[in-house]
């Protein structure tokens, strides 16, 4: 028997299956991604988050759940490049994403901030992290990510058969699904009505980034959400959408990112012995698959995403 859950959390759409245990088991999944988001939005006024960059440059005590979020964000922009930076949320701001998108006028204006970057001199204890002194910190996708991994692994350790949790795009299954052999995650794009492939999962995660969401205009220009550490403007790909497959969330959501900013023709570069897998969409509409996502798909090949007109 299966239980499922719809509800808001963390700036998006959240989905919770979970599989046989205890009954009141998706509730209790839901009551962690609000215990999470309250510890990690920038949109919560008291949240940890928010103290660390209210207080950067001295060390704060935080919560485990949110020593572990910036450890992962370290290793995160380690294992990008570079690619993906927590403490890019003055260009974040400064783009005009300066609330939460669900609040956002149709026409903001660009916001102002003077915080800097600065990720490789954040220091991490057991019980405390130091933030740079003038830098502040933006779990964005990765906090979805690592929420859905530690929901997924404390629910199924309180009695699961199996579940799946996907918040905003970052999915995480483990265990038995409700019919079937596998979890199907349908893959999307904004402008297609149909899936662009459907993916199997045992027990893994995947998170897909685009452009194409997310989306507002500053004086004539449009913006979105994907900050590019490098020139601290919303990036310039000639890639719409990437989908990676992952063994944890976490991981999809960054590596989605750094291979959507990477663009052609070295997409699939980063993604190389991390055991991941990627489906990438051009602005024609071309799908392009690395060499182990069709293990994921059946064997089926994609087919072109159609242009609007």
């Amino acid at each position: 028997m299966a239980t499922e859950l719809e509800f808001r959390a963390m700036g998006s759409d959240a989905h919770v299956i979970v599989v046989g245990g205890p009954r009141d088991l998706a509730e209790r999944a839901r009551a962690r991604v609000d215990d999470l988001e309250r510890r990690w939005s920038r949109f919560v006024e008291t949240s940890e988050v928010n103290e660390l960059t209210r207080r950067a440059g001295t060390t704060v005590e935080v919560s485990p759940e949110t020593v572990l979020l910036v450890r992962r964000a370290v290793d995160a922009w380690r294992l990008t490049g570079g690619s993906f930076d927590p403490t890019v949320l003055g260009d974040v701001i400064r783009a005009g994403y300066d609330r939460s998108f669900d609040d956002m006028p149709e026409h903001p204006a660009g916001g102002v901030s003077a915080l800097l970057v600065g990720c490789s001199d954040i220091e991490i204890d057991a019980d405390g992290v130091r933030l740079p002194p003038g830098t502040g910190f933006d779990p964005g996708g990765i906090g979805k990510g690592l929420a859905a991994d530690l929901v997924v692994e404390e629910i199924s350790a309180a009695g699961a058969a199996g579940v799946c949790i996907n918040l905003g795009g970052d999915l995480r299954a483990w265990g038995d699904p409700p019919a079937g052999d596998a979890w199907t995650v349908a893959i999307d794009h904004p402008w297609s009505d149909v899936p662009v492939v459907h993916v199997g999962l045992a027990d893994g995660a995947v998170a897909t980034s685009t452009t194409l969401r997310r989306r507002w205009d500053v004086d004539g220009e449009t913006r979105h959400h994907l900050i590019d550490p490098r020139t601290h403007r919303p990036a310039e790909t000639d890639l719409t959408l990437a989908t990676v497959v992952a063994g944890d969330a976490w991981v999809a959501e960054v590596l989605a990112k750094a291979v959507l900013l990477r663009g052609l023709p070295h997409q699939f570069d980063l993604i190389g012995g991390t055991g991941a897998e990627a489906l990438v969409v051009d602005e024609t509409g071309r799908v392009l698959v690395s060499d182990g996502f069709t293990a994921f798909t059946g064997g089926v090949t994609p087919s072109p995403v159609p242009v609007p007109r």
